[in-house]
């Protein structure tokens, strides 16, 4: 497996007072992920483009939206220069739809991912893969941060690894310290951390621990 091994830092665990102080200390992680809730494909809301226009950092933005929606709002998150923007299978099951998303997204200069909630059966994906940047399977359920790590949701990663060396994948939800190296061990090289990450004594301590276990 040639990807890259990355370490996301999901904000959706920060402290949202003191955001951009959160953001800066996670600023050792690989990749920066904003997860945007619309109320409506889940049941919270969380922030938009124009909260995140505040923020400074140097770390590239991976966008996952969890809306109904992604195609109209794709364009204010290529502004902000998202480095990838990923969005649910379950809100554009059809693929010509799907090609279409993938297309504006990269024309807009970004990777286009598409992500997997854990009912969806990983056959449904597997033929649209090679159009696709990367694959992020949701080991909780999306729209809550806190939830615990689904271990079968492995069995999807290990399916995609299988068919595809190459491509990105990425876990989100419940990925901790603990659960990293079972993360690596199926195949993953991308993985979003949040509530372990945010409630660590000493963030970059945790993420040098995290690296370790990759390196």
């Amino acid at each position: 497996m040639s990807a890259p091994y990355t370490l996301t830092a999901s904000i959706l665990s920060a402290n949202f007072s003191i955001l951009q102080a959160e953001v800066d200390t996670v600023a050792q992680c690989d990749a920066l992920q904003i997860d945007v809730m619309d109320g409506h494909f889940v049941p919270n809301l969380s922030f938009g483009a124009p909260v995140i226009r505040q923020l400074q950092t140097n770390l590239p933005l991976d966008v996952h939206l969890m809306v109904k929606n992604p195609e109209e709002r794709i364009e204010e998150f290529l502004a902000l220069g998202a480095q990838t923007i990923t969005f649910h299978y379950e809100v554009l099951d059809f693929p010509d739809t799907i090609f279409a998303l993938v297309a504006a997204i990269r024309d807009g200069g970004a990777n286009a991912g598409i992500a997997l909630n854990p009912k969806t059966k990983i056959e449904n994906i597997l033929p649209l893969l090679p159009a696709i940047d990367s694959v992020t399977v949701m080991t909780v359920e999306p729209g809550f941060g806190g939830q615990s790590f689904m271990q079968d949701q492995l069995d999807k990663v290990r399916t995609i690894r299988r068919e595809y060396r190459d491509l990105s994948i990425q876990v989100d939800g419940g990925v901790s310290l603990q659960t990293l190296p079972e993360c690596i061990a199926a195949g993953a090289n991308n993985f979003v951390m949040g509530s372990a990450l945010f409630s660590a004594q000493n963030r970059e301590e945790y993420i040098s621990q995290c690296r370790t276990v990759y390196a």
